[in-house]
């Protein structure tokens, strides 16, 4: 008896500073349909496609001029889209300060719980699937957030990783205050940046508790005590849930980044997309490369079949991501408008979409034709 396999389609959310466009393409990932722009004019910085529904849901993290950031949310692919009941995330009364934009979403350990980071550096929790959210008060209050400085790019929480297998641990980052974890469902949070190096401060000072530059992080949900990290100027592993930090980045053309990305089905599988320091924010002799490591940081390689030289901008730190489908594949978005992608785990490249506003965020998954 023939055996019927399930198909699937992919979709990508491409989040720009002048709205949000959606792909579509089959598995095979060589011809792309988009729709666009959704909120025009509005600064997108946060996409998540989240699949753990019957019906996938797309949710989008847009500011505008005129009504402030909201979180949008779209059940049938991008063709319609809503607004949770309170509008948006809003900090509560006599906090002094309101949200500017929405940097992060992250899916929850429960089914319908979504997390989102803010600028100013705030996080939030939503239990109803993206109708409300609350903010995480103790992180709010926690003595180190008047010390935070604000990063080139805005002060933000832009790195949510809830463990997979705890609904108490959460490990977030921020530009500049590096990373920080709660054990206890957000009762207490706590500073985990042992061993990165904060390069940027005089020299015998440059590896304190808190007050890192951290660009990004990650971790493989089959592995979750090892993490990933591009700081402002480093490359770390961390083997003990961000107890301390290692320096991975020997092999590569420059340890300056923004983007960190794991392989979804290889633990050890590590994704980066190098550039020039903060003075010079493109990649090194201005070709765009990936690079890729096997051996969770040990060596590296270059991948840059089909990526283009003359390459003069950068890519932020949510402008890379890999979707799960069993051949993984992996997007770039750069501040060209440019969007790259890979249905090989980077061994080869094509450009999918061109001309778009600056890129600030690409997510991508595998659903169900």
């Amino acid at each position: 008896m023939a055996t019927t396999r399930t198909r699937t389609a992919t979709v990508l959310m491409v989040g720009t500073r002048k709205g949000l466009w959606v792909g579509h393409s089959d598995e095979a990932r060589e011809e792309w349909t988009f729709t666009g722009p959704h909120f025009d004019m509005e600064e997108v910085y946060s996409c998540l496609v989240d699949t753990r529904h019957d019906a996938t849901r797309l949710f989008a993290g847009a500011s505008s001029s005129w009504l402030g950031p909201r979180v949008r949310r779209s059940d049938d692919l991008g063709e319609t889209w809503r607004e949770g009941t309170d509008g948006g995330i809003r900090f509560p009364e006599g906090a002094g300060a309101s949200v500017e934009r929405i940097w992060q979403l992250a899916p929850g350990y429960e089914r319908d719980t979504i997390w989102a980071g803010t600028e100013p550096g705030a996080v939030w929790r939503s239990t109803d699937a993206g109708e409300t959210f609350a903010l995480e008060q103790k992180l709010w209050d926690h003595p180190h957030r008047l010390e935070w400085d604000a990063g080139f790019g805005g002060q933000a929480f832009h790195t949510i990783l809830p463990h997979p297998d705890d609904p108490h641990s959460v490990t977030v980052a921020i530009s500049t205050g590096g990373v920080y974890q709660t054990s206890d469902g957000g009762d207490s949070w706590e500073p985990r940046n042992e061993g990165i190096r904060a390069e940027f401060l005089p020299e015998g000072q440059q590896y304190p508790p808190f007050g890192q530059c951290v660009h990004k992080v990650t971790r493989h949900p089959s592995r979750p005590d090892r993490l990933y990290l591009q700081n402002h100027g480093g490359v770390y592993r961390s083997d003990d849930h961000a107890g301390s930090w290692t320096y991975i980045g020997d092999g590569l053309p420059a340890d300056f980044g923004f983007p960190v990305v794991v392989h979804p089905h290889e633990p050890d599988t590590v994704f980066l997309f190098p550039i020039n320091g903060g003075d010079r924010r493109y990649p090194p002799e201005g070709r765009a490369r990936v690079w890729r490591s096997q051996d969770a940081g040990e060596s590296w390689a270059e991948l840059g079949d089909g990526l283009p030289d003359g390459f003069w901008v950068g890519v932020m730190r949510d402008a890379m991501c890999a979707d799960d489908h069993d051949a993984a594949g992996l997007y770039v978005g750069a501040r060209n408008g440019s969007v790259w992608a890979s249905a090989d785990s980077g061994e080869s490249w094509r450009q999918v979409v061109a001309n778009l506003p600056d890129v600030l965020v690409v997510r991508a998954a595998s659903i169900p034709r």
